[in-house]
C-alpha cells in the first residue's frame, strides 16, 4: 500500500469542501479587451478550417443522404 495517499475520509472530507467552495464562488469574468484579444484569436484559427470547405467525399455523401431523406419523406 502506497504511504503517500490520503485516508479515504480525510480525501472526501477535502473534496466535499471544494465542492462547497466552488458553488460559493463568483464566476470568473473577463476584461473586454481579453474577450475582444480571444474572439481575434479563435476568428484567426478556425478562418483557415471554414475557407478550406467541404471535401469531395463527404459533399458526395451528404448529397446521397439528402436524396434518400427525400425519398422517405414523400
Amino acid at each position: 500500500m502506497n504511504d503517500e495517499r490520503e485516508p479515504v475520509e480525510q480525501q472526501k472530507t477535502m473534496e466535499a469542501a471544494a465542492i462547497r467552495k466552488k458553488a460559493n464562488a463568483k464566476p470568473a469574468k473577463l476584461g473586454r479587451d481579453v474577450q475582444a484579444r480571444l474572439g481575434q484569436q479563435l476568428r484567426a484559427m478556425y478562418d483557415e478550417v471554414v475557407n478550406q470547405g467541404v471535401p469531395d467525399r463527404f459533399e458526395e455523401l451528404l448529397n446521397r443522404l439528402d436524396k434518400t431523406g427525400t425519398k422517405e419523406g414523400q
